[in-house]
């Protein structure tokens, strides 16, 4: 397979989830990402024939579908009643995976208010139940690496430092549960790109998430605009023996595809 057919795009909820599968094998798209929280993807809406009807578009025409869940729900949650909705979110999640035949689902760690530890405490074991639950129905979870926030910012995402990542993967030990690494966001890490592929075990990546960035902070550019180097990141990790896909994830799905091609140039070259 061609480095190209193995850049997907994260399509989110731009589209039914139906038509993104359509659209993605018209434009020669083998890998996408979809959003399955709201209108016209929200997770109850997928009723058995609505899941059927997935399985056998992808089928037909070849394509890797993968989940993302939102950043925005808090796998740190502490509070009574919301605790038991976030389980309760990350199973469903799982759930609709193996109904749609979806080989991935992308997961975050949270995020805190100051009460760091607390927060880290919460979610790791909130996650240990999740991944559990994902080994008993025959999903694959992927934790993102998410992106640090300015230090006078009152909310900080979890898992976005390398020490932070470290913490999580070392303590879940699952063949259900891998890396998704997103390049731009270890951009605003000391460590950045090549600190990350040192430190964590690219055999537990399945999937690495392209965007560029200025490194100041969270942005999703175009490839080129910013201070990432394509042609190097692709030496990099293809070197390593990297076999799985990659997903974009900036601009509009057009800005994508012409993304995309330019970053399979840029690997060539």
């Amino acid at each position: 397979m061609n480095l190209i057919d193995r850049i997907g795009i994260d399509l989110q909820a731009k589209m039914s989830l139906e038509d993104a599968i359509d659209w993605a094998a018209a434009n020669g798209v083998s890998y996408i990402d979809a959003e399955m929280d709201v209108s016209p993807n929200q997770l109850d809406r997928f009723d058995a024939a609505a899941c059927d009807n997935i399985r056998s578009r992808c089928e037909k025409h070849g394509i890797h579908l993968g989940l993302h869940t939102l950043s925005s729900v808090n796998t740190a949650e502490i509070s009574p009643f919301v605790s038991a909705g976030v389980d309760n979110y990350l199973k469903a999640y799982a759930d609709l995976a193996v109904r749609v035949g979806a080989e991935w689902t992308v997961i975050h760690a949270g995020f805190h208010f100051g009460d760091r530890a607390r927060r880290m405490q919460a979610s790791l074991e909130r996650l240990k139940r999740v991944v559990a639950h994902a080994e008993a129905v025959g999903a694959k979870f992927l934790l993102e690496n998410l992106n640090r926030e300015p230090d006078m910012a009152e909310v900080h995402y979890l898992a976005h430092s390398l020490e932070e990542c470290q913490f999580y993967f070392d303590r879940i030990d699952s063949p259900n549960l891998g890396w998704s690494f997103t390049v731009n966001h270890a951009t605003l890490e000391p460590e950045g790109i090549d600190g990350f592929l040192d430190a964590l075990p690219l055999e537990r990546c399945g999937e690495v998430r392209l965007a560029d960035n200025h490194g100041e902070f969270e942005l999703h550019m175009f490839p080129g605009e910013g201070l990432i180097d394509f042609g190097k990141l692709f030496a990099r990790i293809e070197g390593a023996g990297y076999k799985n896909h990659y997903m974009c994830n900036f601009g509009t799905k057009e800005e994508m595809l012409d993304g995309r091609k330019l970053m399979a140039d840029l690997a060539d070259s």
